[in-house]
């Protein structure tokens, strides 16, 4: 198994031009005394819109590192794979992001049913997990739910897990799984009995993504509940430090925050709860750097402002196709959305203003954010043209997205 670091940081670049720009933010960090790991994401959904392959993933990050003499670790996420589209990322890919969310609730064998009920029966009653205010009290009904909800789900990540292994090797890879795209949150006790789970179909699962309480919505700050936020996610650091003992999990297992770009009123709960805990890590960015793209590209002017005005016009035109892909991690009202003549007329300190993610600035349009971060489809239609923007305005737009993964994300998640 090759052991994934402490805290470590999911960066996706929509069309492979950032990588310096997104590395110079961890190489600062770790010349101020924070050591956080670059890992480069992209699904399969993005490649497929961007017209990319996985390859140019790892090639992007082996030009970032060897440009920057970066000379700690670095890792390729094949992002929310499933077993239909994994072989694809073998070749590039040393982290896989198993995605199984389309299996939760699908039916199991009855057998294999009946046995995980008869192997967990110690655990029904009140189970005491250490750091809890409360032990957890599990019940007889509360256990077969569970199991008919998820056990599905993980013997799929066990056979994703296990395919990929026969092809790389299992020390070759890290291994995560996704559970965050589904309608309900899971509990802490949803999350142990998940691990357990995993552990019963031989997954050595180091970063775990489960749906939190609240919306994670698309580059914007979290809608929630924050006390109710800070006491799941202190409990599921308690889960989990007891399933590695329980259930022989790696010691390196950590939670992944997925949407996690842009969750300003979270970080400082998250950080100090991985303090107090002693614990890693895991954060997915994976748009926000697109958004910095694109806001570099309105503070050029020019030709650059037009493109970022052409990719407002394109997204608003096509609202239903772009925004239905994402409608479970987007919220745009339509009524607060910038017509299209105002934005035409927009200055650039106008569309930077409400696009960049400042929230007490009176232009800050967190909708109109929201849309741009779906309109990458746009960008990608434009070819050499939007690319050959991004090399034209290179410096301007590099210490955005350098800035803001920087100030904006790993400081205040790690620092």
């Amino acid at each position: 198994m090759k052991k994934i670091e402490k805290f470590t940081l999911g960066m996706g670049d929509r069309f492979a031009h950032e990588g310096k720009a997104q590395l110079q933010s961890v190489v600062t960090a770790r010349s101020e005394g924070l050591d956080v790991i670059p890992v480069w994401n992209k699904s399969n959904r993005e490649h497929n819109i961007v017209g990319s392959e996985p390859d140019t993933v790892l090639a992007e990050a082996e030009e970032a590192v060897k440009g920057l003499a970066w000379d700690g670790g670095f890792h390729v996420d094949a992002d929310h794979i499933n077993l239909g589209t994994v072989d694809r990322f073998l070749s590039a890919s040393d982290f896989y992001t198993i995605d199984v969310a389309d299996y939760v609730g699908k039916a199991v064998d009855p057998a294999t049913l009946e046995a995980f009920l008869k192997e967990h029966q110690k655990f029904v009653g009140e189970l005491l997990v250490p750091g809890l205010a409360c032990p957890l009290i599990i019940t007889e009904a509360h256990l077969k739910g569970a199991a008919e909800k998820f056990l599905g789900a993980m013997q799929e990540a066990g056979r994703i897990y296990r395919h990929i292994r026969d092809r790389k090797g299992e020390d070759s890879f890290i291994t995560e799984v996704s559970v965050d795209e589904t309608d309900v949150p899971q509990s802490p006790l949803d999350l142990l009995l998940i691990l357990s789970m995993l552990s019963r179909e031989g997954v050595p699962v180091q970063t775990i993504a489960p749906k939190f309480t609240g919306r994670f919505n698309k580059g914007v700050d979290y809608v929630g509940d924050l006390t109710r936020f800070e006491k799941e996610f202190d409990e599921d650091l308690c889960v989990l430090a007891y399933a590695v003992r329980e259930f022989g999990l790696p010691e390196t297992l950590k939670l992944s925050v997925h949407s996690g770009s842009d969750k300003f009123s979270l970080y400082p709960i998250i950080n100090r709860l991985i303090k107090a805990h002693q614990v890693g890590l895991h954060v997915k960015t994976a748009g926000t750097t697109w958004l910095e793209e694109v806001i570099g590209l309105a503070e050029s002017g020019g030709a650059g402002l037009e493109i970022a005005k052409e990719v407002y016009a394109g997204a608003y035109n096509r609202f239903d196709e772009l925004t239905g892909p994402y409608a479970t991690v987007i919220d745009i009202q339509m009524d607060r959305l910038p017509d299209l003549k105002t934005v035409q007329e927009w200055s650039s300190e106008q569309y930077v203003n409400a696009l960049r993610h400042v929230q007490t600035h009176p232009d800050y349009n967190r909708d109109f954010r929201q849309l741009i971060h779906v309109g990458f489809k746009v960008a990608a239609e434009m070819g050499s043209r939007y690319t050959d923007a991004l090399k034209a305005n290179r410096e301007i737009i590099a210490r955005n997205v350098t800035g803001n993964l920087l100030y904006r994300h790993i400081n205040p998640i790690f620092a």
